[in-house]
């Protein structure tokens, strides 16, 4: 195979962390980005810079739903897997800016597949979401469960990348794996994920909202834990025989879906806690109802993800909001 990796969404929070991990591989990494706006800019050219300093990094910086573009690119590098991370993420956003999240994550996803077609990888690992299990309320969630209920239309847009994804599988056997991320969090997090936000107002004295009064519980999953399963993943390739009777695989195509998460949900409150134990400071707080497109609780089953990589790595709550802090108060502070 190959020792090239092309990975979308280089320059983001989780494609950063998987880029790292790659190149201490030994693996040869294309980071495909676009540098949209949707935050601050300067943090995904900062973490490039770190990708850039190896020789094995090559940085394409495009539109990912630009005709053409990922067909070029494919056919050019040859790349022996691809993992596609780039997308318009975030829950609330998505109902203030939908046609962001069609182009991205729906026009982006297809231009990708589409490319694939004509240039097979031995395997595609494709990023969905948690989000999609929507107003599911038997707990924890499992990857043959029902998602047809999405409470947000990111969610609706992760949904619509899984069904695409699973007919290309069928039609052009390609080898699909699609990552259902829990609660992601850690150092060079997103400036709009809850953990950001909550350090920067507790140490400048502002006021955090939080949602649902504190009652909300998510699996929140430390980032390299995850990443190391996205890497474990990439040779657990699909193919017609399950591995488990927990097994997603697809009766029509080498496609299925895979929860990765801690697979133990904490409550919001208790996160907090934790966040102003490591800080040493009391957060002033504006307890608030549940937004629009919230899920009020994820919880993931993670026996699929067990039985194709064996257990995951959990890192205690309390070292990763530490480890976070240590990169926020040396990137800002």
């Amino acid at each position: 195979m190959s020792r090239t990796i092309l990975v979308t969404g280089s320059a983001g929070f989780i494609g950063f962390h998987l880029c790292q991990r790659l190149l201490a591989d030994g693996f040869d990494v294309i980071g495909f980005d676009a540098m949209t706006d949707y935050y601050d800019v300067s943090l995904k050219h900062k973490r490039h810079a770190l990708l850039e300093a190896s020789d094995r990094f090559t940085p394409v910086i495009e539109r990912l739903e630009t005709p053409g573009v990922m067909e070029q690119l494919l056919a050019a590098h040859k790349p022996g897997m691809i993992v596609h991370l780039a997308a318009q993420a975030g829950v609330r956003y998505s109902i203030d800016a939908p046609r962001s999240y069609v182009q991205s994550n729906i026009s982006g996803t297809f231009e990708l597949l589409e490319a694939a077609r004509h240039h097979t990888p031995k395997h595609l690992l494709i990023a969905s979401t948690s989000s999609v299990y929507g107003s599911n309320t038997e707990m924890p969630y499992c990857e043959t469960h029902k998602v047809d209920t999405q409470m947000s239309f990111y969610a609706a847009t992760k949904k619509a990348t899984e069904a695409m994804a699973q007919t290309y599988a069928h039609l052009y056997s390609i080898p699909i794996t699609m990552f259902r991320f829990f609660t992601v969090y850690g150092p060079w997090g997103r400036p709009d994920m809850a953990l950001f936000k909550f350090t920067d107002a507790i140490l400048n004295d502002r006021a955090i909202d939080v949602y649902n009064h504190g009652d909300m519980l998510r699996d929140f999953t430390y980032v390299t834990d995850l990443v190391d399963g996205v890497r474990r993943l990439m040779d657990a390739i699909p193919s017609d025989t399950p591995v488990s009777t927990a097994d997603s695989l697809s009766p029509i195509a080498p496609w299925r879906a895979v929860n990765i998460g801690n697979g133990a949900p904490t409550k919001l409150s208790d996160f907090i806690i934790a966040l102003e134990g490591v800080l040493g400071k009391t957060a002033q707080k504006n307890m608030l109802n549940i937004q629009p497109g919230d899920m009020p609780s994820t919880w993931a089953d993670t026996t699929l993800l067990s039985d194709l990589i064996g257990p995951l790595n959990k890192t205690e709550l309390k070292d990763g909001v530490a480890n976070f802090v240590e990169w926020y108060n040396a990137e800002y502070v």
